[in-house]
């Protein structure tokens, strides 16, 4: 699970509409907003195009979003925080997410941050498990 360019990703176990479904469910189990779904693949079709599952889930707390946004309101562009899960040409589906540092280091937020930052990362570590497992 070590970030790529900012990008952390967990394989799953199921299938990208089972993985979000567990994830969906994980995060409201944690008292987050979840403010919209991007199905992405169900609108390539809708254009008659092809793509594979892909689906992109916003959530987050609007209270630690906006402590990191009162340190740096660029750090609106990446919150709410993302997770898109996908399924690759090998079949195989996985979770991905920004890492929370890599957020906090590009909006430059700073040791204030860390806490919450810190907070979140733990979080995506609790979600992705039990929506990839």
């Amino acid at each position: 699970m070590a970030p790529t360019n900012g990008l952390v990703s967990r394989k799953s176990a199921h299938d990208a509409a089972e993985t979000t479904r567990r994830f969906r469910a994980a995060a409201e189990q944690a008292g987050l907003t979840l403010f919209a779904e991007i199905d992405h693949g169900r609108n390539a079709a809708e254009a008659g195009l092809e793509l594979g599952p892909c689906i992109v889930m916003l959530f987050g707390n609007p209270k630690a979003g906006t402590l990191l946004m009162q340190l740096n309101l660029e750090a609106g562009i990446d919150l709410p925080f993302k997770a898109l899960a996908w399924t690759d040409a090998n079949g195989d589906t996985w979770l991905g997410w920004n890492d929370p540092q890599w957020v906090a280091e590009r909006h430059g937020l700073g040791p204030e941050a860390q806490a919450t930052v810190a907070a979140i990362a733990a979080g995506m570590d609790r979600l992705s498990a039990a929506a990839t497992l």
